[in-house]
């Protein structure tokens, strides 16, 4: 199919309008059906990265590898202007855009029955925007186009910010407004960067450095023609010598600063936020607890990713020396984050903030194995993606679950859900050794690949501190273990409650969400390789590849 990444992105929004016509009876009929369409469609792709499907011509060897059903239109064009709809997919952006797929049908199953219904509270408006939603984080794993990048990642903000505020919990205004905040914030550095980058990449600056001797070979060329105006292009970006710093110019400067190191930190706050890692963590668990438990398992399994995954296919392949210059300072923030958010866990007594703070914890592994730069780090810091893509949905359905018969979360009223609940307590084990880290299951090679990388990158003069972030990291390992067991003793073991024995074990369309996020937890685990690594590696080996070579060149 020419076009099956359009597909995949908007048959969620044709979804959304459907939902705004049929009767209000439809309406879950219709939007279940939409995002089963994306998922369904999404599969397709598979074919394509086992072998079977060709690369798009004139793409293989970039620095992204082999980009796959590439879709490139003009969209907006002026005289200093292009924009593109420019859509491609490679092995960074495929097994997000399978996990988003996923969740997001997941978690529109997990919407059925949410408590807002039974009071007639807007079940129309509700899936209008999740459908939306969907589009915003599918648009955004596929955009080649800066531009076209930026304006899926807004997309989102709004549907999420009233998904919050109108659907969640009694402090869901403050919680709703905290997230639209911290997110607007990173999203205007992104924009100075965007801009900024747009106008710095002109190949006629490009042109005039090379008529001046700065370099023999000057960025800003399209199949041997210099440009006349900017680029958006993700692919050229990273190959543009300007921007890059390849020159010793006034013109690479940005207040100030090197224009790759200032443009690398802009666009580092504004995925740090969406990651989240401290100190841009607070929206957070205020974020989680207050919504709705589908808007949950979106917010952990998809929104969270996007931060990693801009690092991936922005800030390293495009600003590389930037990434270099910041190791040290992103390495500390991972490790904090990772300490800090166990800790922070340990001490909650509200089962969904605990497992709010266990993401900030988990996260923290992504932002160490991307900045150490090393092969195992990269991977480790894809596979934790994917990985906590699966369990952390998981972990917020198994506690919506529990919230939806007992009204409330907190940890120490609980005791001894197991016995009143066998097939829940067995679920809930799964998924939350998971979270653990526990061998077999998907948390544990994500977290074991960071420490290895961390520990690789001691080979590299500039990171002497490599292997003391490593042992930090691997210590970590002992307060989720602390965090994670104290909360499998305190509400699912120990002497059975007799307010919880009239409680019912999970309902079909219950177990019909865990069941399968069951599954993928032990796959990942048991068969990393085959599951996310054989996707994943190619694509990644060649971006640091590109990163290393960039980094050489550049003075």
């Amino acid at each position: 199919m020419d076009h099956l990444l359009s597909w995949i992105i908007f048959v969620p929004t044709l979804g959304a309008i459907l939902c705004l016509f049929v009767p209000k009876r439809q309406v879950r009929v219709v939007a279940v059906t939409a995002s089963l369409a994306a998922l369904i469609l999404s599969l397709l792709l598979f074919p394509t990265f086992l072998g079977g499907g060709e690369g798009a011509a004139g793409y293989s060897g970039s620095h992204y590898g082999e980009l796959h059903h590439v879709e490139r239109h003009e969209w907006i064009t002026g005289s200093n202007l292009a924009i593109e709809y420019f859509l491609g997919i490679d092995g960074l952006g495929f097994p997000l855009l399978i996990l988003t797929t996923l969740v997001a049908f997941l978690a529109c199953l997990a919407s059925w029955n949410m408590e807002s219904w039974k009071v007639g509270k807007g079940i129309r408006a509700y899936f209008v925007l999740f459908l939306l939603l969907e589009t915003g984080m599918l648009g955004v794993f596929v955009s080649l186009d800066f531009f076209l990048f930026y304006i899926f990642w807004e997309v989102m903000l709004l549907p999420m910010y009233f998904l919050i505020g109108v659907w969640g919990g009694e402090r869901r205004e403050y919680a709703a407004i905290k997230f639209f905040l911290f997110t607007l914030g990173g999203s205007v550095l992104m924009l100075v960067a965007l801009v900024a980058m747009y106008f710095y990449s002109d190949g006629a600056l490009a042109s005039e450095m090379q008529r001046t001797g700065a370099d023999a070979v000057a960025s800003g060329y399209r199949d041997g023609v210099a440009l006349t105006h900017g680029t958006f292009d993700l692919i050229e970006l990273a190959t543009n010598k300007v921007i890059q710093g390849h020159f010793n110019a006034a013109s690479t400067v940005f207040l100030g600063l090197k224009f790759s190191t200032c443009m690398f930190m802009f666009l580092f706050i504004g995925f740090a936020i969406k990651l989240p890692v401290v100190p841009f963590h607070t929206w957070l668990p205020d974020a989680h607890v207050q919504a709705p438990t589908p808007v949950s398992m979106i917010l952990a399994g998809v929104l969270l990713k996007m931060g990693g995954y801009g690092f991936l296919r922005l800030c390293y392949p495009i600003f590389p020396t930037g990434g270099e210059t910041w190791a040290f300072l992103l390495a500390v923030i991972g490790i904090v984050s990772i300490l800090y958010g166990a800790l922070c866990a340990m001490a909650q007594t509200d089962f969904k903030k605990l497992v709010a703070y266990s993401s900030v914890s988990h996260m923290g592994y992504v932002l160490l194995g991307i900045a150490v730069m090393t092969e195992a780090g990269f991977q480790g810091a894809m596979f934790q993606m994917i990985a906590h893509g699966i369990s952390s949905p998981m972990c917020f359905f198994l506690v919506g679950v529990v919230y939806d018969r007992a009204h409330h979360r907190e940890i120490n009223r609980f005791g001894g859900l197991w016995m009143t609940m066998p097939r829940y307590g067995t679920l809930a084990t799964i998924g939350f050794f998971a979270s653990l880290g526990l061998p077999g299951l998907c948390g544990f090679i994500g977290e074991v690949w960071v420490i290895l990388g961390t520990f690789a990158a001691k080979d590299n003069p500039a990171m002497p501190w490599a292997p003391t972030m490593a042992v930090l990291a691997a210590s970590a390992v002992v307060l989720t273990a602390g965090y994670i067991l104290w909360l499998i003793r305190r509400v699912y073991l120990g002497r059975e409650r007799e307010e919880y024995q009239s409680f019912p074990d999970v309902s079909a369309r219950e177990t019909m969400i865990l069941v399968p996020m069951a599954v993928l937890s032990i796959a990942l685990g048991i068969f990393p390789m085959q599951t996310v690594f054989n996707f994943t590696n190619g694509t990644l080996d060649n971006m640091l590849r590109h990163v290393v070579q960039v980094i050489g060149l550049v003075p």
